[in-house]
């Protein structure tokens, strides 16, 4: 009996720990990092760099979220979205959260520079720093453009799997962050206008606190427009070809779509309609330029 108590505890505690690294955003921001490491060569990545960079990147962004929650516990704590977070439920302590974020994310650095490269490293422990600090602690509680100016750390993905394979900064790797920093602020404003009763109760300014629901729901239109034209430049570059612009168009599409109707009939639901399509159209835009990369 004792034992089963400490395995159940144990497991208890390591799904809390999980839970600090928000792993489904973890896994889609990897997602987007292994795509850009099969987009930068013409043959398959080389394993080591595969395992060794996915392993990396994956463990400094989850140190990187650890780090946010640790520091938003108090804001967390006022959210209906976020208040059952282990922080907040007093699950864990902040010198908890800090040894394990320290631990991880020195793990992921070790084995970035040990077995991929000292410029993917450094790319890395810079998104790391740019969300959990820059992001977090100065632009998310000062200005309602924190998401657009913040957005960059959180697109950064796609070039540190470019990096992890090629060494070096390329065009192709800097149109698929373009990609994903114009895809930040329609994905996440559709989130904050569906709650902004919980920023506000938070006193954080995101843009429909600050400016209003309106005001903001034409933002999501006029960025989604600005995502489609970065969409299109893979293919006006030569980087991709008709299977991708084909899936694109079909994608974007849709997504201006839910914009539009964001726009003249708004609703709480197409709002989170709009936020889970966001997800799923980005990983299958990426996986609609790796398919055309191969085929």
């Amino acid at each position: 009996m004792a034992t089963q108590l400490i395995l159940h505890d144990t497991a208890q505690r390591m799904r809390q720990f999980y839970a600090l690294t928000k792993p489904r955003v973890t896994m889609l921001a990897v997602f987007c990092a292994v795509i850009g490491m099969f987009l930068a060569t013409p043959g398959m990545v080389p394993w080591r760099v595969l395992f060794a960079g996915t392993a990396g990147i994956g463990l400094l962004a989850g140190a990187a979220f650890a780090i946010n929650c640790l520091i938003e516990q108090e804001i967390d704590a006022k959210m209906a979205r976020t208040r059952a977070r282990p922080l907040p439920r007093g699950e864990l302590t902040s010198l908890q959260t800090v040894v394990f974020a320290g631990v991880i994310g020195g793990i992921g650095m070790f084995l970035l520079y040990g077995y991929v490269n000292a410029l993917t490293m450094w790319l890395t422990f810079g998104t790391f720093v740019g969300y959990a600090i820059i992001y977090t602690v100065v632009l998310k509680p000062a200005t309602p453009q924190n998401i657009v100016i913040g957005g960059l750390s959180g697109a950064m993905p796609p070039l540190l799997g470019w990096t992890a394979v090629t060494g070096e900064v390329a065009p192709e790797a800097l149109l698929m962050v373009l990609i994903i920093y114009a895809w930040t602020p329609p994905h996440f404003w559709a989130l904050a206008l569906n709650r902004t009763e919980d920023f506000t109760r938070a006193g954080l300014p995101m843009l429909p606190v600050t400016h209003g629901q309106e005001f903001t729901r034409l933002h999501v239109l006029l960025y989604t427009l600005i995502l489609i034209a970065s969409t299109l430049l893979p293919f006006v570059y030569g980087m991709s070809g008709w299977i991708y612009l084909a899936a694109a168009l079909v994608l974007d599409g849709m997504f201006l779509y839910y914009a539009v109707r964001i726009y003249i009939a708004y609703s709480d639901r197409l709002a989170q309609q709009t936020f889970r399509y966001s997800v799923v159209y980005l990983a299958c835009l990426f996986t609609a330029l790796l398919l055309d990369h191969y085929v």
